[in-house]
């Protein structure tokens, strides 16, 4: 799915609209996430009146003032519009966090070919590797709300990493904060063990000793009664 945008240009719908061109920028906020075309004219009423369903389902999503872990979610508007003014106008009303196309890049058409999008609006949903999820999750989006991201989540097979503190941290290599209470409990249940196994020795060589000191006595009962009979048969 990464590789349906290489080498080309995403921007944010931010005030200074940044652009990610570069392959690591691309991957970092594309890769292992479900992915939403949003393919949208500013000419198209039933595109207006869809715009606060999908702002609020959005920010249920991504928003930190809504969701602690932000969702592995992607999304991208691609204009079908006829002016690069009623794109601007457009992109105005979309959350900050949505990505879109510049108008010049044919790129556009081209997305709208290969998913045979004919009416608007349209929402494409992808898997992370690419394939179709949903050819049009509109009517989901209008049904369901968010709701509907956790069915194309199970559908995806996406594993969340909610462990993390945010979407951006990688690589890290923490210890569980559990480990010390582990290592002494391990570390407990080992003395357990050898306090037991030095009882258990500590038993056996009673025991030992005890028939050691039985074997003498008899011994020295046998040796005495042995020295009586020969002492009377002297007499």
């Amino acid at each position: 799915m990464v590789d349906l945008f290489l080498n080309r240009v995403l921007v944010e719908n931010n005030w200074d609209q940044d652009e990610l061109n570069t392959e690591r920028e691309i991957n970092g906020i594309l890769e292992n996430r479900i992915l939403m075309l949003f393919f949208a004219s500013a000419e198209c009423e039933k595109c207006q009146e869809f715009i606060p369903v999908l702002n609020e389902f959005f920010k249920r999503l991504k928003d930190p003032a809504y969701i602690e872990y932000p969702k592995l979610l992607a999304l991208i508007h691609i204009s079908l519009d006829q002016s690069e003014e009623q794109q601007e106008r457009f992109l105005k009303q979309l959350h900050k966090k949505v990505l879109f196309l510049a108008f010049e890049d044919p790129y556009r058409k081209e997305l709208q070919t290969m998913f045979k999008v004919q009416d608007v609006p349209t929402i494409v949903v992808l898997r992370p590797d690419g394939s179709v999820l949903s050819p049009n999750a509109v009517q989901d989006i209008h049904r369901l709300g968010s709701d509907c991201f956790c069915n194309w989540q199970e559908s995806a097979e996406l594993i969340e990493r909610t462990f993390m503190l945010n979407e951006e941290i990688e690589n890290l290599n923490l210890r569980s904060v559990t480990d010390p209470v582990k290592r002494l409990k391990y570390k407990t249940e080992d003395d357990k063990r050898k306090k037991k196994w030095w009882k258990l020795w500590g038993k056996d060589k009673a025991e030992n000793e005890e028939e050691e000191e039985e074997e003498k006595d008899e011994a020295w009962d046998k040796n005495r009664k042995e020295g009586d009979k020969g002492t009377w048969r002297k007499r």
